[in-house]
């Protein structure tokens, strides 16, 4: 009786303070997004935004896309944003670079970056080199975006990752998201850009869901191509990898840090511009480098970071030399348990760890 005969001789705001001050917030629940739905939401916020942007590609539209990435799009956007292909890719690759030289931001869709190929000349005469070649008069604001790298039971011609053959061209930016964040982020900073950007999806992250910060939630989110990612901090060894292997990698280090081994995960995020700056910075703090991806090993992205590690001021501080772990060099074989062993496991990432730290 005296608290309340207290707070009635109180003036109001006091006591209204007094009870507010006895609640306790508690933190939002966190949004739980796949990659699918993160890449659809990025294209449908940047369609919104800017009339200019559309979508354009085999079974995007009525369909909802191959693997239902555009659902919803074509009944919210209609023909002229939202545009149904015939089965050419050389056909609406060179239609999109021509409409984002007239000023347009195409999003160019293949069903499978194993499919660009028919597109090449498109993608790297017409699209990357323009800019160069007009003396920067004509810029090609172009997304080629899909599926990349190895799937699940769809053999050689359907299973080649692509990071490396787009990565080697100058004029391109390629990225390879890996979580929802990345998807979201990297998608909308891809159309936003004024030059060709390669967007390396994978097929087997599209269903898988990641928490989505609150910060990603918003329209105006944006991830810089060029900049990577410390998924995991660590301090025994680094392991740079992108797109699904960093799932791979994050695991390895799970099980790893059971034994006292601490690693730290990077995910590159962009391969074109590489961010190299990062990973030399770790390289230094870990003296061990350990690179992870699904590629083929001749002149893949581990190479490529091994040899950049060789040339700059990281090199000196390595105690071991760098271990890469990638797809083996065949094709990709349709027989599941040989497809297992294409690819890069868990298992193998541990074996390259400990070789890599001499255990």
């Amino acid at each position: 009786m005296a608290v309340v005969a207290s707070l009635t001789r109180r003036p109001l705001e006091q006591v209204s303070g007094l009870l507010r001050r006895r609640f306790h917030r508690t933190a939002p629940a966190a949004l739980q997004v796949t990659v699918r739905e993160a890449i659809n939401q990025g294209m449908d916020e940047e369609l919104e935004r800017d009339e200019k942007v559309f979508l354009l590609g085999e079974e995007v539209a009525q369909y909802d896309g191959a693997y239902k990435v555009s659902r919803g799009l074509w009944k919210k956007y209609g023909d002229k944003r939202i545009i149904d292909t015939p089965i050419s890719e050389m056909g609406f690759a060179g239609i999109a670079v021509g409409a984002a030289m007239a000023g347009l931001r195409p999003i160019c869709e293949f069903m499978t970056f194993n499919f660009s190929m028919q597109a090449i000349d498109q993608v790297i005469n017409s699209a990357a080199k323009t800019y160069y070649m007009s003396a920067g008069f004509q810029s090609v604001p172009i997304v080629f975006r899909g599926p990349n790298g190895a799937s699940a039971g769809v053999a050689a011609q359907h299973s080649q990752c692509f990071a490396a053959w787009y990565g080697h061209c100058p004029g391109l930016k390629v990225v390879s998201p890996w979580s929802s964040e990345d998807a979201k982020g990297l998608i909308k900073s891809a159309i936003r850009d004024n030059n060709p950007v390669v967007v390396l999806e994978n097929e087997l992250m599209y269903g898988v869901p990641f928490e989505l910060p609150p910060e990603a939630q918003s329209k105006d989110f944006l991830i810089p191509i060029g900049k990577a990612k410390i998924e995991r901090q660590g301090t025994h060894v680094t392991i740079v990898s992108h797109s699904r292997p960093v799932s791979h990698c994050l695991e390895a280090a799970t099980v790893l840090s059971k034994e006292g081994i601490e690693c730290e995960v990077i995910n590159m995020r962009t391969i074109r511009p590489m961010d190299i700056e990062t990973i030399e910075a770790s390289v230094m703090k870990t003296n061990h480098l350990v690179t992870v991806e699904g590629g083929w090993p001749q002149f893949g992205v581990g190479a490529e970071i091994c040899a950049r590690i060789m040339e700059g001021p990281a090199f000196n501080f390595l105690d071991a030399p760098v271990v890469r772990v990638t797809g083996a060099d065949v094709p990709m074989p349709y027989a599941k348990v040989l497809e297992d062993n294409s690819v890069p496991q868990v298992k193998d990432i541990i074996f390259a760890i400990k070789k890599a730290l001499n255990m």
